[in-house]
C-alpha cells in the first residue's frame, strides 16, 4: 500500500516540478495495457484452481460491473451525459483495485486464507471482467461506429485478451518452464508503479462542477452499494463465512488502476477518469477496514 501512495505521489510530483516529456504518460499507458498487463496474466492464470463453492467470489465481480454498466448508461441517458462520461464511469467504477490494493489489504486484514481467496476473486472475477467487459466498453464508447464484426475483432484482440486465452492453455500444458515465469513475473511488476506514476501525472483532485455529481454517484456505488449488494446476495444464497467476507472486501476495492490506464487510451474524460481513481484509492484506505471490522 506503501508503494501505491509513493508512485501515485511521485507521478503528481513530476508532473508539478519535473516537466517530463510531452507524451510521456502514453508511452507508460501503452507498455502497461500491450506488455505488462498480458505479462501479469500470463503468469498468473496458469496457476489458478478454482472450486464450486468459490463461485461467490468470481459473480461478486462480475455483478459489480454488471450492476456499474446499467446505473450509469441509464443515468447517463437521463441527465445528458457524454458516452466519454458514461464509459470511464463504468469502466473505474465497475472495475475494482482486487491485486494491487486488494492483496495486500486482505493478506493484512484477513491473513494468507483470505489472500488465497482474493487472488480467486481479481483472477477469474475482475481480470475476465477487464478483458472482456470492460474492452468492450472502452470500444464501444470511445467512439467505435464500426461494424460488430469488427468491434469483435478489436476486442478479441485485445492483448490481455490474448494473454488469458494462452495462459488458460498453458495452464492444461503444465505451466511455464521456470526461466518464462521469470522473464513474466519481472515484467508484470512494471505494472503497479508505471500504472500509477502515470496516472500521478495526470491527477487533479480537483473536479470541475459538473464532474462532481458523476464522481459522487461512481465512487459511492463502487464503495458502498456495490457492497452492499454482494453482501445481501451472499446472504440469501447462503454463503457464509470467509468466502462471503472476502466476496464483500474485493466488491469494496477501489477503481482499477487498469480501468483508469484503457479510459485514457479510448480518451473516455481521462481527468474524470484519473480523479475517480485517486480518490478512490485514498478513500478505500479507510472505508476497506472499516467493512471488514463490520464483518
Amino acid at each position: 500500500m506503501v508503494l501505491l501512495v509513493a508512485c501515485l505521489a511521485l507521478g503528481v510530483g513530476a508532473a508539478r516540478f519535473a516537466r517530463p516529456p510531452i507524451g510521456l504518460a502514453q508511452a507508460l499507458n501503452w507498455w502497461v495495457i500491450n506488455l505488462a498487463l498480458p505479462a501479469m496474466i500470463l503468469e498468473l492464470i496458469p496457476t489458478l484452481t478454482f472450486n464450486s463453492h468459490l463461485w461467490l467470489l468470481v459473480v461478486s465481480q462480475w455483478i459489480v460491473f454488471g450492476g456499474a454498466f446499467v446505473l450509469f448508461r441509464v443515468l447517463g441517458r437521463s441527465r445528458g451525459w457524454t458516452d466519454g462520461r458514461i464509459g470511464a464511469l463504468t469502466l473505474v467504477c465497475g472495475l475494482g483495485n482486487t491485486s494491487f490494493l486488494g492483496y495486500p489489504m486482505i493478506a493484512a486484514l484477513r491473513g494468507q486464507e483470505g489472500l488465497a481467496l482474493a487472488v480467486v476473486a481479481d483472477q477469474l472475477g475482475c481480470f475476465i471482467m477487464l478483458t472482456l467487459g470492460g474492452v468492450l466498453v472502452a470500444v464501444v464508447y470511445g467512439g467505435a461506429k464500426a461494424h460488430p464484426r469488427e468491434i469483435a475483432k478489436r476486442v478479441l484482440l485485445f492483448p490481455a485478451f490474448l494473454a488469458l486465452v494462452a495462459g488458460v492453455v498453458i495452464g492444461f500444458l503444465g505451466g511455464w518452464p521456470p526461466i518464462a515465469n521469470d522473464i513474466l513475473h519481472r515484467i508484470g511488476q512494471t505494472l503497479v508503479p508505471l500504472a500509477l506514476f502515470s496516472v500521478g501525472l495526470r491527477l487533479r483532485l480537483k473536479l470541475t462542477r459538473d464532474q462532481i455529481g458523476p464522481a459522487a454517484i461512481g465512487l459511492s456505488w463502487k464503495l458502498l452499494i456495490a457492497p452492499l449488494l454482494i453482501y445481501a446476495l451472499g446472504l440469501a444464497t447462503g454463503a457464509s463465512g470467509l468466502v462471503l467476507t472476502i466476496a464483500v472486501l474485493q466488491s469494496a476495492m477501489a477503481p482499477m488502476i487498469s480501468a483508469a490506464i484503457l479510459a485514457d487510451q479510448y480518451h473516455l474524460e481521462p481527468p474524470l477518469a484519473n480523479t475517480v481513481l485517486g480518490f478512490g484509492i485514498l478513500l478505500s484506505l479507510i472505508t476497506v477496514p472499516l467493512a471488514s471490522l463490520l464483518l
